[in-house]
């Protein structure tokens, strides 16, 4: 049987396209189903032009199809619903679980939804129900159900024989709950095994947990997880009762959604966009971030042109413009995306912002001293001017340190405005560099070299 490993995708990708024969994608197909992940199995239906995407599905058994349906990126899950008959689209809507039912529901159109829903079971209607009563960036909108919880009143042999019907995955405790359902505590998973029939639940049971809030912040409640260290951490409504539990490695992936949407945002693009979406939709997510870039260019230029008459009279300072501008966005950018990526896991916050100010500040002006020398020596050998040479050593210095500074500032003050600092903070700062490098480079220019 062939193996296709993550990196071998592409190679796969390129035969499934180029294959002339039913026999061979079939054969190939039937190898991937094999050895790859569903969610890999969905990146490489996306990665199939979309006129031959139809060919490749129709290869595939019902049990595939689902799989990749649920984990297809909007765009191309709203193609595909659009692209089938609806007699195949309820098919695949027939097996959709809880989890998958909310992932659809900001997809799909409202009769798939009502179709979908009517294919729960009871208990799994009632968890539809209560996820609907937070908003989808609340972690109550996204409980997970795979948990074991005891009363508070049950004995050790009854909480044994719970344990021999089998363990959730990421299972070390289970937890007490009054008759109410409301939160008392937890019981490690060993204790419980090593505990005597006589012994008491309660008096095994740990009360001093950290449990998170319905209405935490999702991704800021993933964090807490993750740094908790412990496999799942219990969810509880306002009335303290429990209702759910994040796990380790649910937190995980939506630290990398986070991040994978904060690195698609910086480029202005939209993280569910599909692959061979079409040519207007593509141009358009993109054109938007153009025109803004535009602006801020045109704003550059307007300031180097009140310096045309310096520039006039010394041509050098147009030939070493690029240079101040392009040293500025690169060490801005630096600092931008290390802030940015704090930011995105939780790791930057009004405590430590200063410190981290001051450290970026001292990074900024050692590099900024180091290469603000290397190019004044470079410029003086190569126009044998020393004011020139002295002119672009001290812009360079001063929009290191600046470039720094705003790497800070510019994604903690978006982030505060409730502006997605991947988005926009990387056009906002090369507007700063340009305009502190250009002003303070042709400022000096005019005060030392006319």
């Amino acid at each position: 049987m062939i193996e296709y490993p993550i990196d071998k995708l592409p190679e796969l990708i390129n035969e499934l396209i180029l294959c002339d024969t039913t026999t061979r994608k079939n054969k190939l197909l039937l190898d991937a189903q094999q050895n790859l992940s569903t969610e890999h199995l969905s990146l490489l239906f996306e990665a199939i032009p979309k006129d031959l995407r139809m060919d490749i599905w129709e290869l595939l058994d019902d049990d595939t199809q689902h799989e990749i349906f649920v984990n297809l990126g909007d765009d191309s899950c709203r193609w595909l619903l659009h692209t089938l008959e609806d007699e195949a689209c309820f098919k695949l809507l027939e097996e959709v679980n809880v989890a998958e039912l909310l992932e659809l529901e900001e997809v799909i159109p409202q009769r798939f939804i009502d179709y979908a829903k009517k294919q729960l079971d009871e208990a799994q209607t009632k968890q539809y129900e209560l996820a609907q009563q937070y908003s989808q960036d609340k972690l109550g909108h996204w409980l997970g159900f795979d948990f074991l919880k005891v009363s508070e009143k049950l004995t050790i042999a009854g909480a044994k024989k719970l344990l021999l019907k089998g363990l959730p995955q990421f299972t070390e405790v289970i937890y007490l709950v009054t008759r109410q359902g409301r939160l008392m505590g937890e019981v490690a998973v060993n204790d419980l095994l090593k505990a005597q029939e006589q012994d008491s639940l309660l008096a095994l049971a740990n009360h001093d947990i950290v449990s998170l809030a319905a209405e935490d912040d999702l991704y800021e409640a993933a964090e807490v997880v993750i740094h908790s260290g412990n496999m799942a951490t219990p969810i509880v409504n306002a009335d303290n009762r429990l209702i759910g539990r994040l796990t380790i490695a649910a937190a995980y992936e939506l630290r990398q959604e986070n991040i994978d949407s904060a690195a698609v945002n910086a480029g202005g693009l939209s993280k569910d966009e599909d692959l061979f979406a079409s040519v207007r939709k593509s141009a358009k997510n993109r054109g938007i971030w153009l025109g803004i870039n535009l602006v801020t260019a045109f704003l550059a230029s307007w300031f180097i042109g009140l310096f045309g008459a310096t520039i006039e009279q010394v041509v050098a300072l147009a030939v070493l413009m690029p240079v101040v501008a392009s040293m500025g966005g690169i060490a801005g950018s630096q600092t931008l995306t290390v802030i940015v990526r704090g930011l995105a896991l939780g790791q930057v916050t009004d405590a430590n912002r200063n410190a981290l100010l001051k450290k970026e500040l001292r990074v900024g002006a050692l590099n900024g001293l180091l290469w603000s020398l290397v190019i004044g020596a470079i410029t003086y050998l190569w126009f044998n001017d020393g004011m020139l040479s002295l002119t672009i050593t001290v812009a360079i210095l001063l929009n290191l340190v600046a470039a720094s500074l705003s790497g800070v500032w510019i994604p903690w003050v978006l982030d505060r405005l409730k502006i997605d600092p991947a988005l926009s903070g990387s056009v906002i700062l090369t507007t700063v560099t340009d305009i502190v490098g250009f002003v303070t480079f042709l400022g000096l220019g005019s005060l030392l070299l006319l």
